[in-house]
């Protein structure tokens, strides 16, 4: 039993023992929690004030911006109310004028307007419906169906690029000044391809490519950039059932022109072949061969001289009668 009691002293002793140091690292703790409190508390104070001080000095700040910008509307104000009264008698004059007639940029919108003349402009920006250039310093707007020669879906990939255009609206006192990238551009393709059809003469042997080929012939885009048509019956001295068994897209052929007649060109490949030799009729077997003429070769008459020998001409001399007086009246007898 002495023993017992021995050993349940010792445990008791321990669990004391440990008991205390517990209670000594919770006061530990809850000391370390306050001095946080206290620390992160001053630094949310410290905090606080410099956020205080910095509204301060921002409104401050503002204070006198607005105090300045008051300043500034009021001198405005004066100046404006000094102008208008210095100048009272001219813009009187001005108004019963009325609007400029001498403004050299409008007036050169006008000509423009009138001659057609294409400028140099480039594309600045991209709004609704359209673009926008600039032009001697006046804003400019190109609607989206005018902006290129095609229709564009994305008008972003016409920002920054260098064209040229022509007015088709000039007004001024609306300010308003349209201008057209398509119109240009079509009469800049027109004057080309007039230019590439002038090289186009009849008789003319130019370069192409087989662009089309079709049951009647082939399309042939010629070097210059003008298209022709090689009909079927061109191709060859020899007979071309399909133009498809000697032709294929892409081809390179030489070709002549034989007809310009309304912009439309007629090639002929045929014409630049050697004609094949006539064949000679060769004599049937069972006709013999005739003989000329004494004097040389038989002369065969024209045919309107052997229609003419061979018309029978007659005159009526009187009516016809088959009585027997009538047919000895003119008998003589001696």
């Amino acid at each position: 039993m002495s023993q017992v009691s021995e050993v349940k002293e010792e445990v008791v002793a321990t669990l004391e023992a440990k008991a205390e140091e517990a209670a000594e690292a919770v006061k530990n703790v809850v000391k370390e929690a306050e001095a946080v409190k206290e620390n992160v508390t001053e630094k949310a104070e410290a905090a606080k004030e410099q956020l205080s001080e910095a509204v301060s000095a921002v409104k401050e700040e503002a204070e006198q911006a607005g105090e300045k910008a008051a300043e500034k509307v009021e001198s405005l104000k004066e100046e404006v109310k000094e102008t208008m009264a210095d100048y009272q008698n001219e813009l009187e004059a001005s108004l019963k004028q009325g609007p400029p007639t001498d403004d050299p940029v409008w007036a050169r919108f006008e000509e423009l307007l009138e001659s057609k003349e294409a400028i140099p402009v480039k594309i600045e920006n991209v709004v609704k419906g359209g673009v926008i250039a600039f032009v001697d310093g006046i804003r400019a707007f190109i609607p989206a169906s005018k902006a290129a020669l095609n229709h564009v879906d994305d008008l972003e990939t016409l920002k920054g690029q260098e064209t040229e255009a022509v007015v088709i609206t000039a007004e001024k006192a609306g300010k308003k000044l349209v201008l057209s990238v398509r119109d240009a551009l079509r009469k800049k393709a027109a004057a080309d391809k007039a230019a590439r059809m002038a090289e186009c003469v009849e008789g003319a042997v130019m370069e192409g490519t087989v662009d089309s080929v079709m049951d009647y012939g082939a399309f042939i885009k010629l070097d210059n950039g003008v298209s022709g048509l090689l009909h079927v019956s061109q191709i060859s001295y020899e007979r071309v059932a399909k133009p498809a068994d000697v032709l294929n897209k892409g081809d390179r052929v030489t070709v002549k022109i034989i007809a310009v007649k309304d912009g439309k060109i007629s090639l002929s490949k045929k014409a630049l072949e050697e004609a094949p030799a006539r064949k000679e009729r060769k004599p049937r077997e069972d006709r013999p061969a005739r003989e000329p003429k004494e004097g040389g070769e038989r002369e065969r008459r024209p045919r309107e001289r052997r229609e003419k020998e061979e018309v029978f001409n007659y005159k009526e001399t009187g009516k016809a009668t088959t009585s027997l007086a009538s047919l000895l009246n003119d008998i003589k007898l001696d």
